[in-house]
């Protein structure tokens, strides 16, 4: 299976933790010269030190705050001239906190929407010219299970997840012909910094201590534990392949078989 992505660049948002770290760490050590993306700018550092270079790549970080999509898109139109065309992009970003979809203010939804759908869209567009020049290129998008089947708890989520699913659809059939492919990732339940918050969102909202959400969770499983973030990457990692050249438009849930629908 052919996994080598030497003379490659990948931007990975949401690199300095969690998934996110994991990606870029994955495609690094597979030749990838990787551009990391968060907010902290010491974390992303630390992280760009652990990045293998054994294939003679260089790596690079950029702080940026996705709730500002405007200096988002000021970053990229500066910061992208100075560094190699992006081949691959992985969109990356942290959820909203847990509660109803009915409970949730307006601002929320619009918060959570410009995180993740808007900003998504304000990367895409500043690194599709370089794809469509080159005619390859790799988008995958690390979405939610809540795409097939929305999580008791995370009405916001759940809503927004299902737009950039939607989004992302319909990119994979505008960007075919440009060799460019763009698929989701689906994690399950993940021992991330994003998973201890959602526990403590349900134990806040049900008074059940740590280890009933926790079992609770497992119950749902079928292989009976949580996800690593590198288990996450390797899929991330095989959409940004060569050997997935003809794989576009799905998304693939990497969740131990929790999904019970088809």
């Amino acid at each position: 299976m052919d996994l080598d992505l030497t003379g490659k660049h990948a931007l990975v948002c949401g690199a300095s933790q969690g998934i996110g770290k994991a990606a870029a760490q994955a495609l690094a050590a597979h030749g990838a010269a990787v551009t990391l993306v968060a907010r902290d700018a010491a974390a992303l550092a630390a992280v760009r030190a652990t990045l293998p270079t054994a294939h003679g790549q260089r790596h690079d970080f950029l702080s940026a705050d996705f709730d500002r999509p405007d200096g988002l898109r000021a970053l990229l139109a500066t910061a992208l001239p100075t560094l190699p065309p992006v081949a691959i992009l992985v969109n990356n970003s942290g959820g909203p906190a847990g509660g109803p979809a009915a409970a949730a203010s307006t601002d929320e939804y619009l918060e959570t929407f410009t995180r993740h759908l808007l900003c998504n869209q304000i990367l895409v567009q500043a690194v599709l010219p370089a794809m469509r020049a080159a005619r390859w290129g790799r988008i995958v998008n690390v979405i939610s299970t809540s795409v097939k089947e929305p999580i008791k708890g995370l009405g916001v989520s759940n809503t927004t997840r299902g737009a950039v699913a939607s989004w992302a659809k319909t990119l994979s059939h505008e960007l075919g012909p440009d060799n460019v492919t763009v698929n989701n990732v689906l994690p399950g339940f993940t021992r991330t910094r994003r998973l201890e918050d959602v526990f403590a969102s349900r134990m806040a909202r049900t008074g059940a201590t740590r280890a009933a959400v926790e079992a609770e969770a497992l119950a749902e499983i079928p292989l009976g534990r949580f996800a690593e973030p590198h288990e996450i990457a390797d899929a991330i990692l095989f959409l940004c392949s060569p050997a997935a050249g003809y794989v576009s438009g799905v998304s693939l849930a990497v969740d131990g078989g929790r999904i019970r629908g088809l």
